[in-house]
């Protein structure tokens, strides 16, 4: 690509930014993607809930499918990290490690960051990839039907995931991290009704053969799946310095067309408020991409 101020820059490479990529090149704009490789979808072992793959798919393959798509038609992809970006009269411009890039508009689909439980990262990593540890009981609810699994966490946000899960299965556990569960007594009583057991830490997590373990001073616990109900860190901050407005949890707001309050500016994906999908975040991203399209051609027209 040989222009030297872009239509769009995408910063982020997971679902959200690669499908604004592909509808972006495929109207005929000039498109750089910063992918610093963090994209939560990266790390999916097998999604069954994404339609069109009745098998599932590894959230890897998908990345790798939508980036060789996008670059088909034309998308340049930058797998460096973006660490600023500032707005310069009409234009924005990007800055990343060993340079700077300016474009006409830019699209933030940066994500979210998970909360990982206590324990070596490597075993971690080695529990998501078994399916041990699972972060989205939307996406994956259905694989522990009737197993037994463990919720990590304290306060509304576990309580509401052990809820949800229950409906899978009637073996559900919430375990807080500190021993404090913060739970209303409303809460509490709902618990006791559906059967969901109570306990609370310290506690240490251990990656077994056919299960994974919580070993508190009480004893030792066996799940088939442990979901971390920990809360996740918003990436908002390029969006923030360039005076976008964010929520009180630090998503991006968009309006329905997914601009943001910064003229120029827009954003997509588990970033913005909304239900944390990958069809979400694709669908917001096309929104976003025909936005960007229709907003640059109201400026200039778009004639070849």
């Amino acid at each position: 690509m040989d222009v030297t101020k872009r239509d769009c820059i995408i910063v982020g490479g997971g679902p959200a930014g690669l499908t604004a990529a592909i509808y972006l090149t495929r109207y005929h704009l000039s498109v750089t993607v910063f992918d610093d490789g963090t994209s939560r979808a990266a790390n999916i072992p097998v999604s069954h809930n994404h339609a069109g793959f009745p098998s599932g798919i590894n959230g890897a393959d998908l990345l790798r499918r939508m980036r060789a798509q996008a670059v088909m038609y034309g998308a340049e992809i930058d797998d460096k990290r973006v660490t600023a970006l500032r707005k310069a009269e009409k234009d924005f411009v990007v800055s990343f490690a060993d340079g700077s890039l300016s474009a006409r508009t830019v699209l933030v689909a940066t994500g979210v960051v998970n909360r990982m439980p206590s324990m070596p990262k490597d075993k971690h990593d080695e529990a998501v990839k078994r399916g041990l540890i699972r972060y989205c009981p939307v996406c994956d609810g259905f694989e522990v039907t009737d197993k037994r699994v463990a919720i990590i966490g304290q306060g509304s946000q576990a309580f509401k995931e052990a809820v949800f899960l229950r409906s899978y299965s009637r073996d559900i556990t919430l375990v807080s991290p500190s021993g404090e569960h913060e739970l209303k007594a409303s809460e509490e009583t709902r618990l006791q009704q559906l059967g969901i057991l109570v306990k609370g830490g310290p506690f240490e997590i251990d990656v077994e053969q056919g299960a994974i373990a919580i070993r508190t001073s009480r004893g030792t616990h066996r799940f088939d799946s442990i979901y971390p109900a920990l809360g996740s860190d918003v990436r908002s901050e390029l969006a923030l310095g360039v005076g976008a407005t964010v929520s009180g949890e630090g998503c991006i707001c968009v309006d329905g067309h997914q601009r943001t309050d910064v003229r120029g500016l827009y954003a997509a994906g588990d970033v913005v408020i909304g239900l944390d999908q990958i069809s979400h975040a694709m669908g917001q991203a096309g929104v976003a991409a025909t936005t960007i399209r229709n907003d640059l051609s109201d400026l200039s027209p778009l004639i070849r």
